[in-house]
Protein backbone atom coordinates (compact mmCIF):
# COMPACT_ATOMS: atom_id res chain seq x y z
CA UNK A 1 0.00 0.00 0.00
CA UNK A 2 1.24 3.52 -0.92
CA UNK A 3 1.58 5.70 1.51
CA UNK A 4 -0.53 9.48 1.38
CA UNK A 5 1.84 11.96 0.12
CA UNK A 6 1.34 15.40 -1.62
CA UNK A 7 4.62 15.07 -2.72
CA UNK A 8 4.32 14.03 -6.23
CA UNK A 9 6.90 11.68 -7.61
CA UNK A 10 9.05 12.69 -10.74
CA UNK A 11 7.50 10.52 -13.11
CA UNK A 12 4.08 12.15 -11.98
CA UNK A 13 5.93 15.35 -12.33
CA UNK A 14 6.71 14.82 -16.17
CA UNK A 15 3.41 13.56 -16.92
CA UNK A 16 1.82 16.42 -15.19
CA UNK A 17 3.70 18.74 -17.54
CA UNK A 18 3.06 17.36 -20.60
CA UNK A 19 -0.38 17.27 -19.63
CA UNK A 20 -0.48 20.83 -19.09
CA UNK A 21 1.35 21.37 -22.50
CA UNK A 22 -1.10 19.67 -24.44
CA UNK A 23 -3.63 21.85 -22.30
CA UNK A 24 -2.15 24.71 -23.24
CA UNK A 25 -1.11 24.10 -26.34
CA UNK A 26 -4.04 22.06 -28.00
CA UNK A 27 -7.19 22.73 -26.00
CA UNK A 28 -7.52 25.85 -25.35
CA UNK A 29 -6.99 27.39 -28.42
CA UNK A 30 -9.96 25.56 -29.91
CA UNK A 31 -11.91 25.92 -26.85
CA UNK A 32 -13.86 29.36 -27.83
CA UNK A 33 -14.78 27.81 -31.40
CA UNK A 34 -15.97 24.44 -30.15
CA UNK A 35 -18.01 25.58 -27.60
CA UNK A 36 -19.79 27.99 -29.91
CA UNK A 37 -20.23 24.92 -32.73
CA UNK A 38 -21.50 22.80 -30.21
CA UNK A 39 -20.38 19.78 -31.40
CA UNK A 40 -18.06 16.98 -30.94
CA UNK A 41 -14.12 17.81 -31.07
CA UNK A 42 -13.07 14.90 -32.94
CA UNK A 43 -9.51 16.70 -34.54
CA UNK A 44 -8.87 17.56 -30.47
CA UNK A 45 -9.67 14.02 -29.74
CA UNK A 46 -7.68 12.73 -32.67
CA UNK A 47 -4.84 14.93 -31.87
CA UNK A 48 -4.92 13.75 -28.08
CA UNK A 49 -4.82 9.76 -29.65
CA UNK A 50 -1.80 10.66 -31.55
CA UNK A 51 0.23 12.01 -28.85
CA UNK A 52 -1.12 9.08 -26.51
CA UNK A 53 -3.46 10.91 -24.00
CA UNK A 54 -6.63 9.11 -25.82
CA UNK A 55 -5.60 5.76 -24.96
CA UNK A 56 -6.48 2.39 -23.07
CA UNK A 57 -2.88 2.53 -22.22
CA UNK A 58 -2.56 5.70 -20.70
CA UNK A 59 -5.96 5.49 -18.85
CA UNK A 60 -4.69 2.07 -17.12
CA UNK A 61 -1.22 3.46 -16.46
CA UNK A 62 -2.97 6.21 -14.52
CA UNK A 63 -6.34 4.33 -13.20
CA UNK A 64 -3.76 1.71 -11.66
CA UNK A 65 -1.33 4.21 -10.28
CA UNK A 66 -0.51 3.07 -6.53
CA UNK A 67 -0.99 6.35 -5.18
CA UNK A 68 -4.71 6.93 -6.57
CA UNK A 69 -3.22 10.61 -7.92
CA UNK A 70 -2.86 9.37 -11.62
CA UNK A 71 -6.40 10.29 -12.52
CA UNK A 72 -7.17 13.26 -10.44
CA UNK A 73 -4.05 15.08 -11.65
CA UNK A 74 -4.82 13.81 -15.49
CA UNK A 75 -8.00 15.12 -14.92
CA UNK A 76 -7.39 18.34 -13.54
CA UNK A 77 -4.68 19.25 -16.16
CA UNK A 78 -7.43 18.69 -19.28
CA UNK A 79 -10.47 20.33 -17.52
CA UNK A 80 -7.77 23.06 -16.22
CA UNK A 81 -7.54 23.78 -20.54
CA UNK A 82 -11.32 23.42 -21.27
CA UNK A 83 -14.13 21.29 -19.51
CA UNK A 84 -16.30 20.80 -22.91
CA UNK A 85 -13.44 19.33 -24.75
CA UNK A 86 -11.41 17.49 -22.20
CA UNK A 87 -15.34 16.10 -21.64
CA UNK A 88 -15.15 14.76 -24.94
CA UNK A 89 -11.90 13.31 -24.43
CA UNK A 90 -12.42 11.67 -20.68
CA UNK A 91 -15.89 10.90 -21.14
CA UNK A 92 -14.99 7.64 -22.35
CA UNK A 93 -13.90 6.70 -19.20
CA UNK A 94 -16.96 6.92 -16.99
CA UNK A 95 -17.94 4.04 -19.62
CA UNK A 96 -14.83 2.36 -19.41
CA UNK A 97 -15.13 2.70 -15.47
CA UNK A 98 -18.85 1.04 -15.51
CA UNK A 99 -17.17 -2.41 -17.44
CA UNK A 100 -13.59 -2.17 -15.15
CA UNK A 101 -16.13 -2.16 -12.01
CA UNK A 102 -18.33 -4.88 -13.04
CA UNK A 103 -17.32 -6.75 -15.92
CA UNK A 104 -15.44 -9.68 -15.64
CA UNK A 105 -11.59 -10.17 -16.99
CA UNK A 106 -12.65 -10.96 -20.56
CA UNK A 107 -15.20 -8.67 -20.99
CA UNK A 108 -12.63 -5.84 -19.75
CA UNK A 109 -10.33 -7.09 -22.51
CA UNK A 110 -12.54 -7.32 -25.46
CA UNK A 111 -14.42 -4.07 -24.67
CA UNK A 112 -12.45 -1.14 -23.30
CA UNK A 113 -10.36 -1.07 -26.11
CA UNK A 114 -13.47 -1.16 -28.64
CA UNK A 115 -14.40 1.95 -26.86
CA UNK A 116 -11.60 3.73 -27.73
CA UNK A 117 -10.22 2.63 -30.95
CA UNK A 118 -7.13 3.75 -32.25
CA UNK A 119 -5.16 7.03 -33.45
CA UNK A 120 -6.39 6.61 -37.03
CA UNK A 121 -9.86 5.62 -36.43
CA UNK A 122 -10.51 7.56 -32.90
CA UNK A 123 -13.92 6.01 -30.92
CA UNK A 124 -15.67 6.90 -28.45
CA UNK A 125 -18.24 5.06 -25.97
CA UNK A 126 -21.26 5.99 -23.63
CA UNK A 127 -22.47 5.08 -19.94
CA UNK A 128 -25.90 5.11 -19.94
CA UNK A 129 -28.01 5.13 -16.93
CA UNK A 130 -30.19 8.69 -15.79
CA UNK A 131 -33.88 8.21 -17.56
CA UNK A 132 -36.32 10.75 -17.62
CA UNK A 133 -38.02 10.00 -14.53
CA UNK A 134 -34.68 8.62 -12.81
CA UNK A 135 -31.97 10.83 -12.02
CA UNK A 136 -30.80 10.72 -8.79
CA UNK A 137 -33.64 8.40 -7.49
CA UNK A 138 -32.10 5.47 -9.97
CA UNK A 139 -34.98 3.07 -7.82
CA UNK A 140 -37.44 4.80 -10.10
CA UNK A 141 -35.34 3.22 -13.29
CA UNK A 142 -37.55 1.94 -15.89
CA UNK A 143 -35.77 0.59 -18.86
CA UNK A 144 -35.42 -3.16 -18.54
CA UNK A 145 -33.41 -6.21 -19.28
CA UNK A 146 -35.40 -9.57 -19.70
CA UNK A 147 -33.76 -12.81 -20.36
CA UNK A 148 -34.63 -14.56 -23.33
CA UNK A 149 -33.29 -18.36 -22.10
CA UNK A 150 -33.99 -20.00 -25.46
CA UNK A 151 -31.50 -17.86 -27.32
CA UNK A 152 -29.28 -16.62 -24.56
CA UNK A 153 -30.14 -13.03 -25.02
CA UNK A 154 -31.25 -10.20 -23.09
CA UNK A 155 -34.09 -8.18 -24.38
CA UNK A 156 -33.41 -4.16 -23.55
CA UNK A 157 -36.23 -1.37 -24.08
CA UNK A 158 -36.49 2.11 -22.19
CA UNK A 159 -35.13 5.47 -22.90
CA UNK A 160 -32.20 6.81 -21.45
CA UNK A 161 -31.10 10.50 -21.04
CA UNK A 162 -28.06 13.10 -20.57
CA UNK A 163 -25.76 10.84 -22.00
CA UNK A 164 -22.36 11.52 -22.79
CA UNK A 165 -21.41 10.26 -26.23
CA UNK A 166 -25.34 8.88 -26.24
CA UNK A 167 -25.76 7.46 -29.91
CA UNK A 168 -22.96 8.39 -31.62
CA UNK A 169 -20.77 5.66 -29.30
CA UNK A 170 -19.00 2.88 -30.59
CA UNK A 171 -20.16 1.07 -27.55
CA UNK A 172 -22.63 1.69 -24.76
CA UNK A 173 -23.01 0.68 -21.56
CA UNK A 174 -26.55 0.55 -20.15
CA UNK A 175 -27.93 0.34 -16.91
CA UNK A 176 -31.31 -1.60 -16.77
CA UNK A 177 -33.92 -3.35 -14.28
CA UNK A 178 -33.65 -6.48 -14.52
CA UNK A 179 -36.06 -7.33 -11.24
CA UNK A 180 -38.11 -4.72 -10.61
CA UNK A 181 -38.94 -6.29 -7.26
CA UNK A 182 -35.83 -5.32 -5.71
CA UNK A 183 -35.80 -1.58 -7.01
CA UNK A 184 -32.42 -0.07 -7.12
CA UNK A 185 -31.04 -3.93 -5.85
CA UNK A 186 -32.09 -5.30 -9.24
CA UNK A 187 -30.36 -3.32 -11.66
CA UNK A 188 -27.28 -4.80 -13.61
CA UNK A 189 -25.04 -3.34 -16.72
CA UNK A 190 -25.06 -4.13 -20.42
CA UNK A 191 -22.53 -4.05 -23.26
CA UNK A 192 -24.12 -3.26 -26.31
CA UNK A 193 -21.87 -3.54 -29.12
CA UNK A 194 -21.22 -1.14 -32.28
CA UNK A 195 -24.03 -1.51 -34.79
CA UNK A 196 -26.96 -3.26 -32.60
CA UNK A 197 -30.04 -3.12 -34.15
CA UNK A 198 -32.55 -1.08 -32.03
CA UNK A 199 -30.34 1.82 -30.37
CA UNK A 200 -30.85 4.98 -32.02
CA UNK A 201 -30.05 8.54 -30.85
CA UNK A 202 -32.51 10.87 -29.29
CA UNK A 203 -32.81 14.38 -28.45
CA UNK A 204 -29.16 15.84 -28.23
CA UNK A 205 -29.29 18.33 -26.14
CA UNK A 206 -28.20 22.12 -26.27
CA UNK A 207 -26.49 22.92 -23.16
CA UNK A 208 -25.58 25.76 -20.76
CA UNK A 209 -22.29 24.97 -20.26
CA UNK A 210 -19.57 21.82 -21.28
CA UNK A 211 -20.91 22.87 -25.03
CA UNK A 212 -18.63 20.78 -26.85
CA UNK A 213 -19.72 17.76 -25.47
CA UNK A 214 -22.17 15.52 -26.84
CA UNK A 215 -24.93 14.75 -24.36
CA UNK A 216 -28.21 12.87 -25.93
CA UNK A 217 -31.06 10.24 -25.09
CA UNK A 218 -30.35 7.11 -26.17
CA UNK A 219 -33.47 4.96 -27.42
CA UNK A 220 -33.11 0.92 -26.70
CA UNK A 221 -36.37 -0.16 -29.00
CA UNK A 222 -36.13 -4.27 -28.41
CA UNK A 223 -32.53 -3.93 -28.61
CA UNK A 224 -31.37 -7.61 -28.37
CA UNK A 225 -27.21 -8.69 -26.92
CA UNK A 226 -25.87 -12.01 -26.24
CA UNK A 227 -25.72 -13.02 -23.25
CA UNK A 228 -22.46 -12.39 -22.70
CA UNK A 229 -22.91 -8.84 -22.61
CA UNK A 230 -24.41 -8.68 -19.15
CA UNK A 231 -21.76 -7.16 -17.19
CA UNK A 232 -20.25 -9.92 -14.46
CA UNK A 233 -22.27 -12.58 -16.42
CA UNK A 234 -25.18 -14.73 -15.03
CA UNK A 235 -23.86 -16.69 -12.67
CA UNK A 236 -23.01 -13.18 -10.82
CA UNK A 237 -26.07 -11.50 -11.37
CA UNK A 238 -28.20 -14.52 -10.02
CA UNK A 239 -25.95 -14.82 -6.94
CA UNK A 240 -26.44 -11.48 -6.02
CA UNK A 241 -30.08 -11.39 -6.83
CA UNK A 242 -30.62 -14.16 -4.76
CA UNK A 243 -29.03 -12.26 -1.46
CA UNK A 244 -30.59 -9.28 -2.27
CA UNK A 245 -34.23 -10.53 -2.31
CA UNK A 246 -33.13 -13.40 0.99
CA UNK A 247 -31.83 -9.72 2.68
CA UNK A 248 -34.68 -7.79 1.68
CA UNK A 249 -37.11 -10.57 3.69
CA UNK A 250 -35.33 -9.91 7.14
CA UNK A 251 -35.85 -5.99 6.91
CA UNK A 252 -33.79 -4.50 4.19
CA UNK A 253 -29.48 -4.15 3.80
CA UNK A 254 -26.76 -2.32 2.01
CA UNK A 255 -26.48 -3.87 -2.08
CA UNK A 256 -24.07 -1.66 -4.11
CA UNK A 257 -26.19 -1.53 -7.49
CA UNK A 258 -24.58 -1.44 -11.08
CA UNK A 259 -24.88 2.29 -11.43
CA UNK A 260 -23.92 3.28 -7.98
CA UNK A 261 -20.76 1.19 -8.30
CA UNK A 262 -19.63 3.25 -11.08
CA UNK A 263 -20.25 6.87 -10.06
CA UNK A 264 -18.44 5.98 -6.35
CA UNK A 265 -15.62 5.17 -8.12
CA UNK A 266 -16.17 8.13 -10.30
CA UNK A 267 -16.84 11.12 -8.04
CA UNK A 268 -13.08 11.84 -6.78
CA UNK A 269 -12.21 12.40 -10.36
CA UNK A 270 -15.38 14.56 -10.70
CA UNK A 271 -13.97 16.35 -7.97
CA UNK A 272 -10.49 16.99 -9.77
CA UNK A 273 -12.20 18.17 -13.42
CA UNK A 274 -13.86 20.86 -11.12
CA UNK A 275 -10.45 21.94 -9.70
CA UNK A 276 -8.91 21.91 -12.60
CA UNK A 277 -11.70 24.81 -13.84
CA UNK A 278 -11.33 26.70 -10.88
CA UNK A 279 -7.80 26.84 -11.63
CA UNK A 280 -8.36 28.29 -14.56
CA UNK A 281 -10.69 30.66 -13.38
CA UNK A 282 -8.14 31.71 -10.83
CA UNK A 283 -5.47 32.09 -12.85
CA UNK A 284 -6.98 34.38 -15.08
CA UNK A 285 -8.46 36.38 -12.64
CA UNK A 286 -5.50 36.58 -10.73
CA UNK A 287 -3.48 38.04 -13.86
CA UNK A 288 -5.91 40.36 -14.51
CA UNK A 289 -5.82 42.09 -10.67
CA UNK A 290 -2.35 42.16 -11.38
CA UNK A 291 -2.28 44.48 -14.28
CA UNK A 292 -5.56 45.59 -14.61
CA UNK A 293 -4.76 49.08 -13.49
CA UNK A 294 -8.05 51.96 -11.46
CA UNK A 295 -7.00 54.75 -9.67
CA UNK A 296 -3.57 54.56 -10.46
CA UNK A 297 -2.96 51.60 -9.07
CA UNK A 298 -3.02 47.16 -10.32
CA UNK A 299 -6.63 46.48 -8.93
CA UNK A 300 -5.35 43.59 -6.87
CA UNK A 301 -4.21 46.19 -4.47
CA UNK A 302 -7.15 46.68 -3.14
CA UNK A 303 -8.37 44.51 -0.33
CA UNK A 304 -11.83 43.52 -1.70
CA UNK A 305 -10.21 42.02 -4.68
CA UNK A 306 -7.12 40.88 -2.72
CA UNK A 307 -9.36 38.84 -0.17
CA UNK A 308 -11.62 37.28 -2.75
CA UNK A 309 -8.13 35.45 -4.57
CA UNK A 310 -6.77 34.41 -1.42
CA UNK A 311 -10.11 32.56 -0.65
CA UNK A 312 -10.35 31.31 -4.36
CA UNK A 313 -7.16 30.24 -3.39
CA UNK A 314 -7.49 28.38 -0.21
CA UNK A 315 -10.68 26.79 -1.71
CA UNK A 316 -9.36 25.54 -4.55
CA UNK A 317 -6.16 23.78 -2.54
CA UNK A 318 -8.64 22.83 0.51
CA UNK A 319 -10.88 20.88 -2.59
CA UNK A 320 -7.71 19.73 -4.20
CA UNK A 321 -6.59 17.82 -0.92
CA UNK A 322 -10.25 16.59 -0.44
CA UNK A 323 -9.96 14.90 -3.98
CA UNK A 324 -6.18 13.39 -3.39
CA UNK A 325 -7.43 11.68 -0.20
CA UNK A 326 -10.35 10.23 -1.27
CA UNK A 327 -8.22 8.58 -4.73
CA UNK A 328 -5.50 7.50 -2.56
CA UNK A 329 -8.27 5.65 -0.02
CA UNK A 330 -9.75 4.10 -3.35
CA UNK A 331 -6.47 2.76 -4.94
CA UNK A 332 -5.89 1.39 -1.77
CA UNK A 333 -9.18 -0.86 -0.79
CA UNK A 334 -10.12 1.89 2.12
CA UNK A 335 -13.75 2.58 2.62
CA UNK A 336 -14.99 5.38 2.42
CA UNK A 337 -16.47 5.64 6.01
CA UNK A 338 -17.69 8.87 5.93
CA UNK A 339 -18.07 8.94 2.00
CA UNK A 340 -15.09 10.91 1.40
CA UNK A 341 -15.66 10.20 -2.06
CA UNK A 342 -18.84 12.42 -1.97
CA UNK A 343 -17.33 14.74 0.14
CA UNK A 344 -14.78 15.33 -2.09
CA UNK A 345 -16.83 15.60 -5.26
CA UNK A 346 -19.55 18.14 -3.11
CA UNK A 347 -16.71 20.76 -2.34
CA UNK A 348 -14.78 20.76 -5.11
CA UNK A 349 -18.11 20.88 -7.50
CA UNK A 350 -18.87 23.91 -5.14
CA UNK A 351 -15.51 25.63 -4.75
CA UNK A 352 -15.44 25.67 -8.92
CA UNK A 353 -19.43 27.34 -9.17
CA UNK A 354 -17.93 29.93 -6.61
CA UNK A 355 -14.89 30.28 -7.62
CA UNK A 356 -15.44 31.15 -11.35
CA UNK A 357 -18.90 33.62 -10.66
CA UNK A 358 -15.97 35.56 -8.53
CA UNK A 359 -13.29 35.68 -11.04
CA UNK A 360 -16.28 37.22 -13.32
CA UNK A 361 -17.15 39.90 -10.84
CA UNK A 362 -13.30 40.42 -10.57
CA UNK A 363 -12.60 41.01 -14.48
CA UNK A 364 -16.10 43.06 -13.82
CA UNK A 365 -17.69 43.91 -17.36
CA UNK A 366 -14.73 42.19 -19.11
CA UNK A 367 -15.61 39.12 -17.28
CA UNK A 368 -18.98 39.19 -18.63
CA UNK A 369 -17.87 38.78 -21.91
CA UNK A 370 -16.85 35.92 -24.38
CA UNK A 371 -13.80 38.02 -25.11
CA UNK A 372 -12.32 36.32 -21.53
CA UNK A 373 -12.55 32.74 -20.74
CA UNK A 374 -14.21 33.30 -17.62
CA UNK A 375 -17.68 33.89 -18.39
CA UNK A 376 -17.61 30.48 -20.39
CA UNK A 377 -15.80 28.81 -17.29
CA UNK A 378 -18.70 29.84 -15.20
CA UNK A 379 -21.00 28.27 -17.08
CA UNK A 380 -19.12 24.78 -17.70
CA UNK A 381 -19.19 25.02 -13.72
CA UNK A 382 -22.83 24.30 -13.08
CA UNK A 383 -22.59 21.10 -14.20
CA UNK A 384 -20.28 19.57 -11.88
CA UNK A 385 -23.03 20.12 -9.26
CA UNK A 386 -25.17 18.15 -11.24
CA UNK A 387 -24.18 15.04 -12.72
CA UNK A 388 -23.16 11.85 -10.78
CA UNK A 389 -25.19 13.42 -8.39
CA UNK A 390 -26.10 16.05 -6.98
CA UNK A 391 -24.54 18.23 -4.46
CA UNK A 392 -28.16 17.43 -2.52
CA UNK A 393 -27.12 13.94 -3.57
CA UNK A 394 -23.81 13.99 -1.55
CA UNK A 395 -24.77 15.67 1.22
CA UNK A 396 -27.69 13.19 1.58
CA UNK A 397 -24.91 10.27 1.08
CA UNK A 398 -22.46 12.32 3.34
CA UNK A 399 -25.08 12.41 6.08
CA UNK A 400 -26.33 8.65 5.67
CA UNK A 401 -22.99 7.91 6.15
CA UNK A 402 -22.27 9.51 9.13
CA UNK A 403 -25.28 8.56 10.97
CA UNK A 404 -25.09 5.06 10.02
CA UNK A 405 -28.26 5.15 7.95
CA UNK A 406 -28.52 2.79 4.40
CA UNK A 407 -27.42 5.37 1.38
CA UNK A 408 -30.86 4.94 -0.91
Amino acid sequence: MAEFTMELSDEQKEVRDWLHGFAADVIRPAAAEWDEREETPWPVIQEAAKVGIYSLDFYAQQYFDSTGLGIPMAMEELFWGDAGIALSIVGTGLAAVGVLANGTEEQIGTWIPQMYGDANDVKVAAFCSSEPDAGSDVASMRTRAVYDEAKDEWVLNGTKTWATNGGIANVHVVVAVVDPDLGSKGHASFIVPPGTPGLSQGQKFKKHGIRASHTAEVVLDNVRVPGSCLLGGKEKLDARLARAREKAKKGGERVKNAAMATFEASRPAVGAMAVGTARAAYEVALEYAQTREQFGRPIIDNQGVAFQLADMRTSIDAARLLVWRASWMAINGKPFTAAEGSMSKLFASETAKKVTAQAIQILGGNGYTREYPVERMHRDSAIYTIFEGTSEIQRLVIARTLAGMPIR
